[in-house]
Parts: structure tokens; C-alpha cells; sequence
């Protein structure tokens, strides 16, 4: 997957979904400045600071806009990351279960069901206790 240009808090959820859709090995190029830290935009409320955060990324091709001979030259390492690359030891070869990537929740920010625990009460949670004190 090459994810190019600026990756908005919108779009996180769908671009999560398709990285689990994808069948295995999955392997990820984040392309330009938009896409590796948010660029210009990353001060903005519905830009996230990087694909990285979300999905594992394997390639980063550095730029603004970036240039055909990185691109290029990201495409390359990526070659030469499957060439150093046995079966044997592949995580995605291995007979255990492969953990999702967990799709991040739209709400007034993004939430990372991941870092998320348990012991956090929900809002809808507080609210029905305040209910039942009064």
C-alpha cells in the first residue's frame, strides 16, 4: 500500500480497514511529508501527525512534494527488505494468529482501541450512575 498526500482524521478509520483487508505480507510505503508527520497541516484539528500512528509502515520516501527518484529509490529498499527476507522466519509465515490492526473510533478525537484500558470508565457508564444517585 503507498499512502500518499495528507491523511485526515476522516480518513484514518477506511485506510486502517483496507490495511486489514489486505492479504499477507502486507508491506507499507508512506510517501511525502503529509503522510510520514503531517506536513504543513499537522497543527490542523483533523490532520493526523502520521500514518505511522495508526498502521505499521514500512518505507518512508521523504519530500514535498516528493521526487520520482525517491520514490523510486523507496521501492528499492523495499525490494531489497523482501530479498533479506527468509520463509522460515517471516512473522507472517508462522502458524500463530497474526494480531488486527484495531479500527480507530471517530469521536471528537481519535480513539486507539489499543491504548485504551479497560479500567477507564465510559461516558454513557458516568452517566447512568449520576442517574441513579439523585
Amino acid at each position: 500500500m503507498i499512502v500518499a498526500g495528507t491523511v485526515t482524521k476522516k480518513m484514518v478509520p477506511q485506510v486502517v480497514r483496507l490495511y486489514n483487508q489486505m492479504p499477507e505480507p502486507k508491506y507499507v510505503i508512506a510517501m511525502g511529508a503529509c503522510a510520514t508527520s503531517g506536513g504543513p497541516f499537522k497543527e490542523g484539528y483533523n490532520v493526523v501527525s502520521g500514518v505511522d500512528k495508526f498502521i505499521p509502515v514500512d518505507v518512508y520516501i521523504p519530500g514535498c512534494p516528493p521526487r520520482p527518484e525517491g520514490l523510486l529509490y523507496g521501492i528499492l529498499k523495499l525490494y531489497e527488505k523482501l530479498d533479506g527476507q527468509k520463509i522460515s522466519t517471516s512473522p507472517w509465515y508462522s502458524k500463530g494468529e497474526w494480531p488486527e490492526v484495531p479500527v480507530p473510533l471517530l469521536g471528537p478525537d481519535l480513539i486507539d482501541l489499543r491504548r485504551v484500558s479497560q479500567e477507564t470508565p465510559q461516558p454513557e457508564a458516568a452517566a447512568v450512575s449520576l442517574t441513579h444517585q439523585s
